[in-house]
Formats: structure tokens, C-alpha cells, sequence
């Protein structure tokens, strides 16, 4: 059984309690109380409505919506309006959440809200050295969060404390909570029975502002987990199974609830089947997590309000997908996308027919998808066999850990020192190379080569920048078997390995303790607690910085159709966020929007050449850079669009990939399909993401049409937009486009923004 992902700093608190005693929702901020009540109310005012048994993802959803009386509620279909109980935002997507708060004009946040430093930390020398590099390099942005955070009430966790998820997983998810998060593995909190949501800053921003969240009502996949985990298996496997199954946008639009153990690392990566998130129902894994860990307090009051935290008997779901946990074999997933699926058994085969590397160049294990104390003791079991034969790790190795107090407790029990034995380097407690942030200095870009890793996704350079690094996904303990063996051609399950006195040996399937059997070492105090009265602090954003830069507002939609627009480029196949806003070097313009802005779509391939960062400026007739020509394009005072293929966007939930085609004079991205959380941004900041009514009517546009978008002065929710294509020879012709707006998100585009909105709605209102 796979522990949730981590610990939590220990607190000593009474485990006596009255019944339906006021309990906080997290240490941090113990005059916040969980309110299992009105989630209470809620359900049973909408079960009575909806007259039928409700899942569990129903339960929670609904039990916080704005008005669960008048509410229309139909799955995949309405948007609901919810109240969440809290935020969190990591440091990368924080500085854009906060400036557009800052701009809101609002003197604090209106539910709890946190900030974690976990993206802006390279990978390079090991823990130390690194935070000491990134806290020089990134001083101007630390201490505008540290400031800003002070300033609007927000928590704010220092470079060092740990991964975002890990840290809300150890401190502030817990059984039926809703938290979003600006990030799109926020749903590791499932782990612990929340629905736990990423989002974009935009989407941050209302809550904090104290306006209801928007959320399409979302359908409910239903995973049946039975059998048993057993040997080399891991709740990895489950989740590569289920990307195997369901794709990269299988679960658009849906929540998958599962029924069985894996927890955390499970929900995290529903991120990479496209899911609105992923959650399991309140058991006594999770009592016994909160309640060994400090939060015992918690742990009874769910008790108390079980019934509410697991479905109801006899609910309906959307899709159910059954997985035999005792059949079920260690799977790598890769290269490229985090769907394509193998047993790791036959990983060789395949990569030797497909001509991949096989050699494996670096293994890695860590993230915020694994890098609990469980994950790393099952791979410090791996270790300890191959070191007791004499052997070491043919591969590279690093590890991250996911928090500082897992560091400092897998520290204290010896599992680092095994690790960092066998060849390992212990990382910063970060994101590091799961992101990009990695300096890598074993190759030179361009060069093929295979890394494996415990990671969540494996786009094309998405770890270090070089496209033809094939990178696979697989559980912790699978990518140090590999390390040691140094091939993909090795099969833990069957293969031997042959140790220093020349004796064949096969390891065993390892084992560790779920939790630590001593409390967590909480190792350094990383939290800053806001001060009760901020009004008087001072938030620093130079005029001259290269790092950050106050927002100005996006103009508002002039009443007029959207005429002759220029295509800046037609993108062919997969369009990540990763393509449309790259991270790794860009990370450190996250919070200054013109700067980033250069980075505009430069990984999307053009389909006129094939070539990525390379489209035609229809004025000029010259092929240059994407972001040179949309700049082009704004200067002259022309608008553009951009034609995308299936699911755009899928991956992060930057938003950045939303605000800077805004910035750079882009009005619509017309695909074949979104990926949720980028659609919905692209509608925060006053862009109109539409979709072809007939997919095949992507091969009529050609990138040196003129585009133009009618019917915009009736622009209605459920009713279609032409479209109609001029081509250079004078010849045209009309196609439909779909939209999923709602009256709300049709303001938003008027106003120019959903943050104009708001403003313009604060005025109305004082």
C-alpha cells in the first residue's frame, strides 16, 4: 500500500474532542474552521433536487456550490458557481496571481491563500548549493511574493520548504475540502479525499477576491480498483494504465474517482489525462495519515461526517473502468507523451524497433507525483541490494525530495545516505528537472539519448530543453533498477544482474514503511506567517525590472465584428503549454508579461514548413521567429489568430500561455479541441477559444488565408460563430465554430478580460 505522498510537520494536539468541535483547517491558520456543516446542507439540498444517489466527486462539488437551491446542475453542460475553501499558488504561477490581484485593487484575500517557492530552484550541484544559487539569482522575485504576501494576507512558504502539492498534501488538503491551486498537479490533494483543482491565476484571483469560481459541471469516471499490489507494482502502474487507457484528453471534462489504494500519486497525474482532477473516498489509510501525522483533530470530525465523504450507494457514473491490481505489471510510459504505455517488460524490444535509446543516460526519481517517504525507502530498498553485491549506478541518478521534512526525515533514517551511496545526487527540495529547471551538462542539445524517470510528464524537452532526449515515466523503484542496470533492456521481474565477485543476482521486489515508524522530522521552519494587519507593508516592483512588471489592462472589444485577421501560424500535432509558453530559462520572466512574450508559441510546429519558431510574416512575406512576428503584427495594428490541432494546451496550467498571445495582439485560437484548464484561461483574459463544429474543416484554413469572425454583436451561449476563410485568390468560403461561453465568460470577453470585469463591477458596486 503506497503512502499519500509524504508526511506532515508533527504537531502534538488533543485527539479528545467534543463532537462537532470548531477545527481548523490547517496549524497555519488556526481561526479558519472546516465546515463539514454547511457541506452538509448543501448535499442534502441538492440530493433532494437531483433525487438520486450521488458520487462522491458529486458530494463535494456540489456541497460547495454558491446557491445549491437555484443552481442548474447538469453533468458535462452547465457551469456551476462554487465557493472553494482555500487557495495555493507556486512561485512561477504566484507572481502573475498576484499582480493581477495587486490590480484587482482589493486590500486582501478573502480565503486562505498560500504561497510556495518550488519552481525557481536549478538543478546544477546538489540541495545546497542550488538553494543558495537560487535565492541570489531569484532575491528580486522572492521578496515581491514575500512582500505581496504580507501585504494581502497569503502565507508564504520560503525557497527550501518543498513542492507545492507535497506541502498542501502535508499541511492543508484534507477529507472533502475544495482547493485550487495554480498549478496543474494541484489534484495530488485527492490523495487525501479533497477535490483538489488546477487552475490559472485569473481563476485564483476571483476566489481570493471572494467571487464565485466557474466551473463546467464536471462528469464522473468511475475506476474500480480490485486484487491486490503486489511485487514490482506500484501505484504508479495504476495511473500509467489508466493514461494508457483514457489518453492525454480522455478525461476532459470529468473527475475520476477512484475506489482502492495509490491515493496521491494516482490524482496527481489525472493532470495528464486531461481530468478536472481525480479523488479517492475517506478511508482509514487517510485516518491514519492525518492522525500519526498531527492531525488528529481532523481525522475525528470526518468520522463524524463520513457519510459525506464517500458516495452514495447505487451512484451513477459517466464511465467505469475496472483494473485488476493482482494482473497488473510494472508499466513504463514514453517517449514523448505520458499515454503511450509499456509493460516495462517489454520496454526494450519496443525502444530497439523504434530506434530509441536504449542506453539510459540519467535516472531520476522525486517530483510532486512521487517523492513520499514510502517511494523513497522503496527505492533506497533497490539500492541497498545492489550495493550488497558491490554494484552502483551505471546511469546518473538524482533524487529530489518532495518536501523539507521528507528530506529531513529520510535524512534521519539513513535512506539518503543508501541513495546517495549507490551514486545518487540529492536535490533541492523543488520542482528541479520534473520542470526544466535543470542544468544538464552529460550532453550537448541535440544529442539522442534516454533518461527514465518518476516523474508526471515527458514532453519533448520538457526536462532539459533538448528535443531528443526521450524520456520515460515510470515508478521510483523501476527507474533505480534501471539506473543500476543502465538499460531499458533490463527487466527487474526476470533479468539478473551481475555483482562485483562476478555472481549472478536478481533483486527483490522492494518494501518500506508507508509512514515513518518515528514521528516526521520537521527539519528547518520554512513558513511565514502574514501579518494580521498588512495594510502598512510595501510591495517593490521596479520600473526598470526584467522580472517583474505591473500589469496594464487589455482593451476592451469594440462592438465590432473581428475582420481580416491574419493567421500568425497553424500549429500540426501535439500543442502543449510547454510549446506555447516554454518554462526552464523562461521561468524567470514568469512575472515581467512583455518579457516572457518571447517566447510566444516558439515550440509549436508550423505546419506550412514543419519547422518549429519559424512562420511567414504575411506583411512582408519573410519567415522569422513567432513572437518577432506577432509583435509585427501589433505594431501595425493588425489582428491574428492561431489554428491549433487537437487538445491545445494540454500540461500546465500557465496561464501565461493565455496572456501572451493577449498581449501580442492574438483574438482567437480556433482548434479542434482544448485542453480544459487553457481554454478557460484563454477566456479569462478576453481571447475567444473556438472550435471547429466539423473537425475536418481544419484542412480548409491554410496559413496564408485571412480569417474573420461574425455574428460576434449576438454572441449568445450555445450558439455558433462563422467563420469565414478569405484565400489569396480572391476566393472564400464559410465554416461554423463552436464555443463553450457562458453569459459570465461573454462579459469577460467584452470587458476585455474577466479582471476588467471585475473591476468594472467593483465600480458599479461602490
Amino acid at each position: 500500500m503506497h503512502a499519500l505522498n509524504g508526511g506532515i510537520r508533527r504537531y502534538h494536539v488533543a485527539s479528545v474532542l467534543c463532537q462537532r468541535a470548531k477545527v481548523a483547517m490547517s496549524h497555519f491558520e488556526p481561526n479558519e474552521y472546516i465546515n463539514y456543516e454547511k457541506l452538509e446542507k448543501n448535499i442534502n439540498i441538492v440530493r433532494k433536487r437531483l433525487d438520486r444517489p450521488l458520487t462522491l466527486s458529486e458530494k463535494i462539488v456540489y456541497g460547495h456550490l454558491d446557491d445549491p437551491a437555484k443552481q442548474e446542475i447538469e453533468r458535462g453542460k452547465t457551469y456551476l458557481r462554487l465557493r472553494p475553501d482555500r487557495v495555493a499558488m507556486q512561485d512561477a504561477t504566484a507572481q502573475m496571481a498576484m499582480l493581477q490581484f495587486i490590480s484587482s485593487g482589493l486590500p486582501k484575500v478573502a480565503v486562505p491563500s498560500t504561497i510556495h517557492c518550488d519552481h525557481l530552484i536549478e538543478a546544477q550541484s546538489g540541495g545546497e548549493k542550488d538553494l543558495r544559487r537560487a535565492k541570489d539569482i531569484n532575491q528580486e522575485v522572492y521578496n515581491f511574493l514575500s512582500t505581496a504576501g504580507a501585504k494581502y494576507g497569503v502565507g508564504f512558504w520560503k525557497p527550501g520548504s518543498g513542492i507545492i502539492h507535497q506541502i498542501i498534501l502535508e499541511n492543508y488538503s484534507y477529507p472533502g475540502v475544495m482547493l485550487i491551486g495554480t498549478d496543474s498537479h494541484t489534484p495530488n490533494g485527492g490523495g487525501l479525499g479533497g477535490i483538489c483543482i488546477g487552475v490559472g491565476g485569473a481563476d485564483a484571483v476571483d476566489v481570493m477576491a471572494g467571487i464565485p469560481w466557474e466551473l463546467k459541471c464536471p462528469k464522473v469516471i468511475g475506476v474500480k480498483l480490485t486484487g491486490k499490489l503486489s511485487g514490482w507494482s506500484s501505484p504508479k502502474d495504476v495511473i500509467l494504465k489508466v493514461a494508457g487507457i483514457l489518453t492525454v484528453k480522455g478525461g476532459t471534462g470529468a473527475i475520476i474517482e477512484y475506489h482502492g489504494p495509490g491515493m496521491a500519486t494516482i490524482c496527481n497525474m489525472g493532470a495528464e489525462i486531461g481530468a478536472t482532477t481525480s479523488i479517492f473516498p475517506y478511508n482509514t489509510r487517510m485516518k491514519k495519515y492525518l492522525d500519526k501525522t498531527g492531525r488528529a483533530d481532523i481525522a475525528a470530525l470526518a468520522d463524524e461526517f463520513q457519510q459525506y465523504l464517500v458516495p452514495d450507494a447505487g451512484c451513477q457514473y459517466d464511465q467505469v473502468i475496472e483494473i485488476n491490481l493482482s494482473e497488473l505489471k510494472p508499466h513504463i510510459n514514453g517517449p514523448f507523451t505520458p499515454d503511450l504505455a509499456h509493460p516495462v517488460s517489454d520496454v526494450g524490444a519496443v525502444a530497439e524497433k523504434e530506434g530509441w535509446p536504449v542506453d539510459i543516460r540519467v535516472g531520476l526519481i522525486g517530483s510532486c507525483t512521487n517523492s513520499s517517504y514510502e517511494d523513497m525507502g522503496r527505492s533506497a530498498a533497490v539500492a541497498k541490494q545492489a550495493l550488497a553485491h558491490g554494484l552502483k549506478c551505471k546511469s546518473k541518478f538524482t533524487i529530489t525530495p518532495g518536501s523539507e521534512q521528507i528530506r529531513a526525515t529520510i535524512e534521519r533514517d539513513g535512506y539518503a545516505q543508501i541513495l546517495r551511496d549507490v551514486g545518487g545526487l540529492i536535490l533541492a527540495n523543488a520542482c528541479g528537472p520534473c520542470i526544466g529547471q535543470w542544468d544538464r551538462k552529460d550532453i550537448k542539445k541535440g544529442e539522442k539519448n534516454t533518461i527514465v524517470t518518476s516523474y508526471n510528464r515527458n514532453f519533448t524537452g520538457r526536462n532539459d530543453a533538448n528535443p531528443e532526449t526521450h524520456a520515460f515515466v515510470t515508478s521510483p523503484e523501476i527507474v533505480t533498477a534501471l539506473s543500476i542496470a543502465g538499460t531499458l533492456k533490463f527487466n527487474p521481474e526476470t533479468d539478473f544482474l551481475t555483482g562485483a565477485d562476478g555472481k549472478k543476482f536478481k533483486l527483490e521486489a522492494p518494501d518500506a514503511d508507508e509512514l515513518p515508524r518515528l514521528d516526521f522530522d520537521p527539519g528547518q521552519d520554512t513558513y511565514q506567517y502574514p501579518p494580521k494587519d498588512g495594510s502598512g507593508q510595501h510591495v517593490d516592483v521596479s520600473p526598470t525590472s526584467q522580472r517583474l512588471q505591473l500589469l496594464e489592462p487589455f482593451d476592451k472589444w469594440d462592438g465590432k465584428d473581428l475582420e481580416d485577421m491574419l493567421i500568425l501560424i497553424k500549429v500540426k500535432g501535439k500543442c502543449t503549454t510547454d510549446h506555447i509558453s516554454a518554462a526552464g530559462p523562461w521561468l524567470k520572466f514568469r512575472g515581467h508579461l512583455d518579457n516572457i512574450s518571447n517566447n510566444l508559441l516558439i515550440g509549436a510546429i508550423n505546419i506550412e514548413n514543419g519547422k518549429a519558431n519559424s512562420v511567414r510574416n504575411a506583411l512582408t512575406q519573410e519567415f522569422g521567429p513567432v513572437p518577432d512576428t506577432a509583435r509585427y503584427y501589433k505594431k501595425m495594428g493588425v489582428k491574428w489568430a492561431v489554428i491549433g490541432d487537437e487538445n491545445y494546451g494540454e500540461g500546465s496550467s500557465r496561464e501565461h500561455a493565455a496572456l501572451e498571445p493577449r498581449h501580442l495582439g492574438g483574438r482567437v485560437i480556433i482548434t479542434k479541441s482544448f485542453a480544459r484548464i487553457h481554454e478557460t484561461n484563454l477566456k479569462k483574459q478576453g481571447l475567444l477559444p473556438l472550435t471547429f463544429a466539423d473537425p475536418a474543416d481544419y484542412n480548409k484554413i491554410h496559413p496564408v488565408d485571412k480569417l474573420s469572425i461574425v455574428g460576434l454583436a449576438d454572441f449568445a451561449p450555445g450558439k455558433p460563430l462563422k467563420c469565414i476563410i478569405k484565400h489569396p485568390n480572391g476566393s472564400q468560403e464559410t465554416i461554423m465554430l463552436n464555443h463553450t461561453f457562458n453569459e459570465s465568460q461573454i462579459e469577460w470577453f467584452q470587458a476585455g478580460s474577466a479582471l476588467n470585469r471585475m473591476k468594472e463591477l467593483q465600480q458599479k458596486s461602490s
